[in-house]
């Protein structure tokens, strides 16, 4: 383990690996973001709802390893690339992070002790365990506070890149569990999927990237269902696979 990534299960060559970016709040006590701490439970800090989902798909066998992101998207955000200003974010939905103003030395020791550590151990399990499948895990809010007035009705979003080999067969298994779908929403694969572009279209491993909703996996409950459903879908879609 690291503080830099967390690995639930264990990778199986020919299975399914879940990638989760943004699974953590932590911030390490020797980094002073500058922000109300209360704002480390909402969606800005972490994708609520992640790491107790991709828990439960290990348990249920579905997926045989998860790899989590170890700190807080707000003290590094792994989906980005290592160049983009986004990856140590200065602000996020209408809030400043004073403490992600840094310079270009303080950055690199940043990057290196958190982003390429997480990257690195993702290349690895790959490369040791060469998966059928990534399913790339996110939760997104139902309402941004910068923005109110955009709608997202979507209770779970399927999102790619240039691969789109899984996604109508995700779509479909999704839409067949009775929930809304959005095809590439709330927002696009194709202008965010930094992690899914390099580890699974870099590698020409199939993926999926799932975004869902926050309110419905808030609660144990919640969680347990989304896990059921996204086992489900798992099934479904490595059918596809080879096809």
């Amino acid at each position: 383990m690291s503080e830099a990534w967390r690995q639930v299960g264990v990778a199986r060559a020919g299975g399914v690996l879940l990638i989760a970016d943004h699974a953590s709040a932590h911030v390490p006590d020797d980094i002073d973001l500058g922000i109300d701490p209360a704002l480390l439970r909402e969606h800005i800090a972490i994708d609520i709802g992640v790491a107790d989902v991709a828990a439960l798909l290990v348990e249920s066998g579905a997926v045989g390893a998860a790899i989590l992101g170890g700190v807080s998207r707000l003290v590094v955000d792994c989906n980005r690339e290592e160049e983009a200003p986004g990856a140590l974010p200065i602000a996020s939905d209408g809030h400043a992070i004073p403490g992600n103003a840094l310079d270009p030395e303080a950055r690199e020791v940043r990057l290196a002790r958190f982003f390429r550590p997480y990257h690195d151990h993702i290349a690895a399990t790959i490369m040791a365990e060469r998966p059928a499948m990534i399913l790339s895990l996110h939760s997104f809010t139902p309402r941004l506070a910068s923005d109110p007035g955009q709608a997202r009705p979507w209770q779970v979003g399927v999102l790619y890149n240039e691969d789109d080999r899984l996604a109508a067969a995700a779509i479909a298994a999704l839409e067949a569990e009775g929930l809304i779908v959005g095809d590439q929403q709330p927002y696009s694969g194709k202008l965010l999927n930094a992690t899914m572009n390099r580890h699974a279209e870099g590698n020409g491993i199939p993926y999926v990237g799932i975004e869902m909703r926050q309110d419905m996996v808030r609660d144990p409950e919640g969680q347990a269902l989304f896990a059921e459903r996204l086992a489900r879908m798992c099934k479904k879609v490595t059918l596809n696979i080879g096809e």
